[in-house]
């Protein structure tokens, strides 16, 4: 099973009618995505950004793929524009662990940030050593089927199924090494999401789950 992740932009002040186009053309949309063999696919509306992930057999570079893409973007007709095409996006991380199939045992979390300038490499040099320290080992959770996708080294999109059954209040000592680690981070990107507003203070809006399907 290959991940496949691409993103759409929305166009000025076009969200609701991209949302009401996209509602109207669902039965052609399932069906494109049916002739894909798609799986666990699943649309985040974050700013002006539309997150798209999804599982297929075929390959993330698939010309079927763009096509079928670019078959989407046409029945919303012209309320937003591709920014990043499927097999184009860099994976800057990656922890899959066990991946629950019964989705009602996970939540989501979905996020983004902006990279400043010639950072990418510095982003995925520091993930990369968060996945040498895991050794190989498959966790459990809580994070499972986690993914960061970058587009054009410059904007990064996350992806995470969080197992319910390990919900719990963080501890004093992980709160310190969440703010020491999202400090550091905060040295080479922004934030588009509210995952660390709790940290700095800021208020961004939540992410948005435009649609599910499968």
């Amino acid at each position: 099973m290959n991940r496949v992740a691409f993103v759409l932009q929305i166009k000025p002040e076009q969200k609701d009618t991209l949302v009401a186009n996209g509602k109207k053309s669902w039965d052609d949309i399932t069906k494109t995505l049916d002739d894909l063999a798609m799986t666990n696919f699943s649309v985040w509306s974050i700013c002006d950004f539309m997150f798209c992930y999804g599982e297929t057999p075929l390959d993330s570079a698939s010309w079927k793929l763009t096509n079928a893409v670019a078959t989407i973007v046409a029945k919303l007709n012209g309320t937003c524009a591709v920014l990043a095409k499927p097999g184009t996006m860099r994976l800057m991380y990656h922890n899959i662990g066990v991946v629950r199939e019964d989705k009602s045992l996970i939540r989501h979390r979905v996020f983004a940030t902006h990279l400043k300038p010639n950072c990418a490499d510095e982003y995925k040099a520091r993930h990369d050593k968060l996945v040498e320290a895991r050794g190989g080992a498959i966790s459990d959770g809580p994070e499972t089927n986690f993914t960061i996708w970058c587009a054009d080294n410059e904007f990064n999109f996350g992806y995470c199924e969080l197992v319910k059954s390990y919900d719990r209040e963080m501890t004093e000592d992980e709160k310190q090494s969440s703010i020491a680690w999202e400090t550091r981070q905060l040295e080479i990107m922004d934030w588009y999401s509210d995952d660390i507003d709790w940290i700095t203070g800021d208020t961004h809006d939540p992410v948005q789950l435009l649609c599910q399907y499968k």
